[in-house]
């Protein structure tokens, strides 16, 4: 029998905040514990309630000031209107750089993409994302490509909900 859990041992940080994509947080955190991993959601606050676009809450776990990228093996962006506030705060933009020195797991999908973006680690690297941040992604940098999935060494994006299949499992091939 395959390994159910190719995860086991590892810790994911996802972002949480204000009109968050519904599914594009709650598909991949869902997931990623069905594979073993730990997740912790951090929004600006810790134990706030998140609501998302489409009206689902989620209580952070924690607060993104208290976090640091050495506690976890990867990260994930979800998208919404979150990442255009979130893009603003200097430690989501350093946890971020943090994440991309260590080269570990950078993953966003939809508008998360603006987050790496505001952080300057695109630069060179193969991405896709919504269709509305082609020229924010190219303009950074990146190369952008229309796919379901791009994985470029430790960073995973997609463009939209309908991805999320294979957003995971591009995550999955990038942390196993």
């Amino acid at each position: 029998m395959p390994n159910t859990q190719p995860l086991a041992n590892k810790r994911i940080l996802i972002f949480v905040g204000d009109i968050y994509e519904d599914l594009e947080l709650w598909y991949p955190k869902l997931r990623l514990i069905e594979a073993g991993a730990a997740v912790t959601v951090a929004g600006p606050k810790a134990g706030a309630t998140y609501a998302g676009k489409n009206g689902y809450p989620c209580v952070s776990d924690a607060k993104i000031d208290d976090m640091d990228a050495a506690d976890f093996d990867g990260l994930v962006v979800p998208g919404g209107f979150m990442p255009d506030k979130l893009r603003r705060d200097p430690k989501v933009l350093q946890l971020v750089r943090d994440f991309d020195s260590a080269g570990k797991l950078v993953a966003a999908v939809c508008h998360g993409g603006w987050i790496p973006i505001s952080a300057g680690v695109y630069k060179g690297v193969h991405v896709t994302g919504s269709p509305g941040i082609k020229d924010d992604l190219i303009n950074a940098g990146a190369l952008w490509e229309d796919s379901p999935v791009v994985v470029d060494r430790h960073f995973v994006c997609s463009r939209k909900p309908d991805d999320l299949p294979d957003f995971c499992r591009g995550i999955l091939q990038v942390m196993a």
